[in-house]
C-alpha cells in the first residue's frame, strides 16, 4: 500500500451519540474541520508534490502543475497550512466531542440495486492517511482481541419481516460453501473491445478553487453524477442530460448504496460556502435517482446546533448518518426521524456501514484509551442486535462489509503507509463473536480504508462467498512492461489464505471492484499503449474473463488514467463503464471531463 494524501482534520464539538451509556469521554484535543482528499495517485509516475490551498473541501492544486484526470496524476497534496472550501485546518486527534467530516463512499458487501455497480474508490478509492494517531500501546492490545454479544431477530436487510439473521458459512476449500459460489449476472460480451459512449465536460469553477463532486450511481434506467452544487441524470448511452436536482451547497458525502426502487442518500453544506471557510456538512437528502427528485432534506441537531455529519449510508429502508456528536437516521421514503443523539449518552456512533444489514461502528472512552464497538442493528428502531468489542486503543476501523460482517483497522499504526489496513477482523453474524483475524501487512497488501471518519470508505477489495479478495502490492514482472500485481483471497471462516491467485498479467493492475453473484469484477490498469480492461473472475476456479478492453489511444487513456480506482470512482453494469472524478479543479490543468462511459459494441 503506497503512501496516501494527508488526513482529514476535525470538526468542532457537537455532543454525544445513540446507543447504551458507557463511560465518559474526558479531555479530548481540540478539533478542526477537515478537508476532502483529493484522489490518490498511482505508483508510476509521481509527480511533485502539491502544495494545498483553497477548495471546497479538497485541497487546492497548484498553480502550473498537472491535475488529477490528466494522464497520470500528480503526487497527493502536502498537508493543508491554510482553510479550503469545506473543511480547513491542520489534522487533529478526534475525540468524541469534534467532528470529522468525510467521504462515505466504500466498498458495498452487496449492491441494493441489480445493476448498481460500486466505486473502486470510493471515488471512490483515493488513500488517506487514516491514522493520524493510532498509539502505540494498541500494539500490546492485539493479542486481547476477543469477541462477545447475542443475535437476536432483526429486520431484514429490504426493510421486510424480521428474520433470524444468518452466519455466511464456508467450507475453506476455495469454493464458497458446499455448493460453490452463485452464478453472475453479467454477460460476456463476442467482442470486448469498447468504444466511448460520451464524456461528461468538467464543471466550471473558479479559479484556483476546487469543489467536491463526490457521488456516482447507476440504476437500469440512469447513470447519475453529482456536479457543482447539483446531482444530475444522464443516459445511460447516450449521455443526453435527463434530470437535474439542484442543491443549495456542495455535496459532502455520498453513500455507493441504491436500493431495488433506485433511492440512494447524501449529505451536503447548507449553501456554498465563501472563500476559506465552510458553512459544514449539516443537511441530509434522500434521492430518487430514477425519478430524478430530491425526496427530502432534513438535519439533527445537538443542543441547539445543527450535527455536522462525516458519512452516510443506506440500509433496507434507513437512511443512517454518523459523526462525532453521534449518530441519527431517518425513513428513506418519508425524511421520519428514526433516532438521534441522546444527550445523556457518553459513547457515540462514528459512522455505519450499509446494504445488506446497518452496523454501527460506536466509539466510547478517551482519546488514546478508545474502544471501539463493532454494533450490528436493527435499521427501523436502532436496537443493537450483536455486538463486537475490539482491543482498547485501536482508535478507528471501517466496515468493509456488512454480510458477512467484516471490518479493517491499522492495529498499532503497524501498516505504516497510512492505507488504514494492517488487519481484517471477520465477525459471526449470530453471534457477534470473532471468526478469524486476518494479517494483511501494508508492504504486501493494496487494499485501503479510511476509519477516521468516513468509516464505509473501503476500496480495492470485495467480499463475497464467504470469502475477502485483495489485491497484491505491485512488483516487478517477469515480461518487459514493467511492474504488476495479483488478487488473491482468505477465507473468513479460518483466516488463511485458500491458495487462489488471480495474476493481472506483464504490465497490468487489477483492482477488485465488486461481486457479481459468486464472480468477482475487476479493473485492470494497463501500460502505457493500453486502454484499461474489465474481467469476472469466477470464484470457482478463478480463472479470468475478459468482459471489457477500452481503446488505446493516448486522447482516451488522458482522460480514463485520472479516473482509476484510486483516483476516482468506477461503475460497471452490463457492458457499461462509468468513471468520474471525485472533484473538479478551476485550473487550466487536467483532461477538462467530469466524466467519461465506456460500452461494448455487442
Amino acid at each position: 500500500m503506497t503512501q496516501p494524501p494527508p488526513p482529514p482534520p476535525n470538526q468542532p464539538p457537537q455532543g454525544g451519540g445513540f446507543g447504551s451509556p458507557q463511560p465518559q469521554p474526558q479531555d479530548q484535543p481540540p478539533q478542526q474541520p477537515p478537508a476532502f482528499g483529493a484522489p490518490q495517485p498511482p505508483s508510476t509516475p509521481p509527480g511533485p508534490p502539491q502544495q494545498p490551498g483553497a477548495g471546497y473541501g479538497y485541497p487546492q492544486p497548484p498553480q502550473g502543475q498537472p491535475q488529477p484526470g490528466y494522464g497520470y496524476p500528480q503526487a497527493p497534496p502536502s498537508p493543508p497550512q491554510q482553510a479550503g472550501y469545506g473543511y480547513p485546518g491542520a489534522p487533529q486527534p478526534p475525540g468524541p466531542y469534534g467532528q470529522q467530516p468525510g467521504y462515505g463512499y466504500q466498498q458495498p458487501t452487496v449492491p441494493l440495486h441489480p445493476q448498481a455497480g460500486q466505486p473502486g474508490q470510493a471515488g471512490g478509492g483515493r488513500k488517506f492517511n487514516a491514522q493520524v494517531a493510532i498509539i502505540v500501546a494498541a500494539v500490546v492490545a492485539i493479542a486481547l482481541i476477543i469477541g462477545g454479544g447475542v443475535w437476536y431477530s432483526k429486520s431484514s436487510g429490504a426493510g421486510g419481516k424480521d428474520d433470524t439473521a444468518s452466519s455466511s458459512g464456508g467450507t475453506g476449500d476455495g469454493k464458497g460453501g458446499a455448493e460453490g459460489p452463485s452464478k453472475g449476472t453479467e454477460k460476456v460480451p463476442a467482442d470486448p473491445n469498447s468504444e466511448v459512449l460520451f464524456q461528461i465536460p468538467r464543471p466550471k469553477v473558479d479559479k484556483d478553487d476546487s469543489v467536491v463532486v463526490t457521488g456516482s450511481w447507476l440504476t437500469d434506467k440512469v447513470y447519475a453524477k453529482t456536479g457543482v452544487a447539483e446531482i444530475v441524470g444522464y443516459d445511460r448511452d447516450k449521455g443526453t442530460k435527463l434530470w437535474t436536482i439542484p442543491l443549495p451547497g456542495p455535496v459532502c458525502e455520498a453513500t455507493q448504496h441504491v436500493t431495488a426502487d433506485g433511492r440512494t442518500a447524501v449529505v451536503f453544506q447548507p449553501k456554498m460556502p465563501a472563500k476559506n471557510s465552510s458553512e459544514g456538512c449539516s443537511q441530509v437528502a434522500a434521492i430518487d435517482l430514477n425519478a430524478g427528485k430530491k425526496l427530502w432534506t432534513e438535519i439533527a441537531t445537538s443542543g441547539d446546533q445543527p450535527i455536522h455529519f462525516d458519512n452516510v449510508t443506506v440500509s433496507g429502508s434507513t437512511v443512517a448518518v454518523g459523526s462525532t456528536s453521534g449518530g441519527a437516521a431517518f425513513d428513506i421514503s418519508s425524511g421520519k426521524s428514526l433516532w438521534t443523539p441522546k444527550p445523556a449518552d457518553t459513547c457515540y456512533d462514528a459512522g455505519y456501514g450499509g446494504g445488506a444489514k446497518l452496523v454501527a461502528v460506536r466509539k466510547c472512552g478517551q482519546f488514546e484509551a478508545r474502544e471501539i464497538h463493532i454494533q450490528t442493528i436493527d435499521p427501523k428502531s436502532g436496537k443493537v442486535i450483536s455486538e463486537y468489542k475490539m482491543a482498547k486503543g485501536i482508535e478507528y476501523a471501517s466496515v468493509v462489509s456488512t454480510d458477512p460482517l467484516v471490518v479493517a483497522a491499522d492495529v498499532g499504526d503497524s501498516a505504516g503507509d497510512g492505507s488504514g489496513i494492517s488487519d481484517f477482523f471477520s465477525v459471526d453474524n449470530k453471534t457477534g463473536k470473532l471468526r478469524a483475524r486476518i494479517s494483511a501487512p501494508g508492504d504486501s497488501y493494496a487494499a485501503e480504508c479510511d476509519g477516521i471518519s468516513r468509516i464505509e470508505e473501503c476500496s480495492g477489495l470485495a467480499v463475497g462467498n464467504d470469502r475477502l479478495y485483495v489485491p497484491t502490492e505491485e512488483q516487478d514482472s517477469s515480461g518487459d512492461l514493467g511492474r504488476t500485481n495479483s488478487v488473491v483471497v482468505f477465507d473468513l471462516a479460518s483466516g488463511k489464505q485458500t491458495g487462489q491467485r488471480a495474476d493481472a498479467g506483464d504490465g497490468y493492475t487489477m483492482t477488485p471492484l465488486r461481486m457479481d453473484g459468486g464472480n468477482v469484477i475487476a479493473y485492470k490498469s494497463g501500460p502505457y499503449d493500453k486502454g484499461g480492461q474489465i474481467v469476472s473472475i469466477d470464484g470457482g476456479s478463478f480463472e479470468q474473463v475478459k468482459l471489457m478492453e477500452n481503446p488505446g489511444t493516448d486522447s482516451v487513456r488522458d482522460v480514463e488514467s485520472g479516473k482509476e480506482p484510486g483516483y476516482g470512482e468506477v461503475l460497471y453494469s452490463q457492458g457499461r463503464l462509468y468513471m468520474s472524478e471525485v472533484y473538479a479543479s478551476g485550473s487550466s490543468s487536467g483532461d477538462k471531463y467530469l466524466a467519461i462511459a465506456f460500452g461494448v459494441k455487442g
